[in-house]
């Protein structure tokens, strides 16, 4: 039975129940966010209940260098007159991720608390967004949190065919050149699967973050080192990459 949170106490993360739920109740101020994220859990609030605090067994990760990119998104990078950016519109990524209609889901978990809690861990350093812009208009991107050598994915959304794939790309690139561990995706989504991302036991998962985080977190604001057409040929020089 998920335990309730005692300020910024969380049960082992191991003791998770068949879902995956960890913790229930707390709040998302920075502290509670920070703590849960050190523990390999996150919050995924779901309507008309407590906040539920998650460790699914499997995780679902993508380690950069391991990255698929189809024939067709490298060709599209190679063109695209997008420019990638990181932290220059952390509120306005994390809204769009909020708005952006999404088939498979009714509604969003993206409530009004959760972009309060991570605009401010983004103000302490350790949230990131990644923003691909056509001229001055954001028209694709994503967030998440950093801690260690891992990026803890949150969401994305898009308005422009590929914009969200184009700006993930580029962050891939850019963790390979920092030398990230790996990108943890927290649950299967088709789409991450396409790039490579797989299942790994919560066990494996809990021992390389704990590795993870004995490295330096580059907290403070980013600023990301390739272009699009760049992040391909790093990628195509750095990673064993596979072209499908």
């Amino acid at each position: 039975m998920p335990k309730n949170v005692l300020r910024y106490s969380f049960p082992p993360a191991e003791q998770a129940d068949e879902n995956g739920i960890v913790a229930i109740g707390g709040n998302l101020d920075s502290e509670h966010l920070l703590a849960a994220y050190e523990r390999g859990i996150f919050p995924w609030p779901h309507a008309d209940l407590p906040l539920l605090w998650f460790c699914p067994d499997p995780r679902f990760v993508l380690y950069p260098r391991e990255i698929h990119l189809s024939k067709s998104l490298v060709k599209k990078m190679r063109r695209s007159p997008l420019m990638v950016r990181a932290d220059r519109n952390f509120g306005q990524v994390i809204r769009q991720c909020a708005q952006i209609p999404r088939p498979d889901q009714p509604g969003t978990w993206i409530n009004e608390e959760i972009m309060s809690g991570y605009r401010d861990l983004h103000a302490l350093g350790y949230a990131h967004s990644i923003e691909a812009y056509n001229g001055e208009k954001l028209v694709g991107g994503l967030y998440g949190v950093s801690l260690g050598k891992t990026f803890f994915g949150e969401s994305m959304f898009t308005l422009e065919a590929d914009a969200a794939k184009i700006a993930f790309t580029c962050l891939v690139a850019q963790l390979i050149k920092w030398k990230f561990h790996f990108i943890d995706c927290q649950a299967h989504t088709r789409h991450l699967e396409r790039f490579g991302a797989k299942f790994v036991a919560r066990k494996q998962f809990l021992s390389q973050l704990r590795n993870s985080l004995k490295r330096s977190s580059k907290i403070g604001e980013w600023n990301l080192e390739l272009t699009p057409i760049e992040a391909v040929e790093y990628i195509n020089a750095h990673a064993a990459l596979h072209h499908r």
